[in-house]
């Protein structure tokens, strides 16, 4: 099921008909408009799992399911923009581009955003947007910085005689792109079933916070980069999503609890902490957050 409140400011949890409709504070958070399209976001009205849902962990989807959970408005205002932007890119294309249709098989669903000629002259380019931040997309470019020496050395202090060196940025590191690349190749997946060859595929990515100095910081100079993404193998793929959706459909057959999350699908614990929305409604995230608020992690 999806949201069904919101979290106040105060940190009070309102059933979300009840905010639109009247707000108990002494004036919203946000417009009107605004909280109706969050709500709205909320709830596609999508039965089966889709391609990021299977991709997430069991255990959140489940949840987000089968659950009843509060979201903050304010944090889902970024998938606002992400969809403002698909908005603005679907008046915008032609006879030679395809655009935000959703192909489904027996295993799962997913609406890809752009396919055609959309970077050249090249048919069959998959392409997917992206609003995200500064940190992902350096993650994702394979940027770092290193230390290099200066030839100068500390003539005073504690770290007399130690060189002094200053920070340069790499461009070799490891390109940080699974999720990405896990979802875009099973749209390619979905779209060779539906007939179209797909020959190429780019994830554009267009960063949230180019203008503050963190972003400068991590090398990112440009509000938006067109990163490559290769090919996974179809196998590999077809396991991969078929062994995840059957763990889910026994899940929501059995009306059991399945495993927790792996380590990788909640970024080291992280997401469990902070972002997963259906975390209040999970024993693990919750023995997280108890051992956080002991101080123990």
């Amino acid at each position: 099921m999806p949201a069904t409140k919101f979290i106040c400011p105060n940190g009070e949890r309102v059933p979300i008909k009840e905010c639109l409709a009247s707000c108990k504070q002494k004036e919203r958070c946000m417009f009107l408009p605004t909280l109706r399209a969050v709500a709205e976001s909320l709830d596609r009205g999508i039965k089966e799992a889709t391609v990021t849902e299977v991709i997430a962990g069991v255990r959140e989807t489940y949840l987000k399911k089968t659950t009843a959970y509060a979201v903050d408005p304010q944090s889902v205002l970024y998938s606002l923009h992400g969809q403002a932007v698909h908005t603005i890119h679907e008046g915008h294309t032609s006879g030679e581009i395809l655009g935000e249709i959703r192909l489904k098989d027996k295993v799962t669903s997913g609406k890809f955003d752009l396919y055609g000629k959309i970077i050249d002259e090249e048919e069959g380019v998959l392409g997917d947007l992206k609003v995200t931040s500064s940190y992902k997309i350096m993650k994702a470019l394979g940027i770092y910085k290193v230390d290099v020496p200066t030839g100068e050395v500390y003539k005073s202090g504690a770290r007399k005689g130690q060189s002094k060196t200053r920070k340069e940025f790499r461009y070799d590191g490891v390109r940080h792109v699974w999720d990405w690349a896990v979802q875009l190749n099973y749209y390619r997946v979905l779209l060779e079933q539906a007939g179209f060859a797909v020959n190429r595929m780019f994830i554009q990515a267009m960063c949230r916070d180019n203008s503050l100095r963190t972003a400068a910081e991590r090398g990112i100079m440009k509000p938006v980069y067109i990163i490559p993404i290769h090919r996974i193998s179809n196998r590999w793929l077809e396991r991969y999503f078929g062994k995840k959706a059957k763990l889910l459909q026994q899940a929501m057959k059995s009306k059991r609890l399945p495993s927790p999350c792996s380590l990788k699908e909640t970024w080291e614990g992280k997401k469990c902490l902070d972002y997963c929305d259906a975390r209040e409604n999970c024993p693990h995230a919750q023995e997280l957050a108890l051992l956080k608020e002991q101080k123990v992690i």
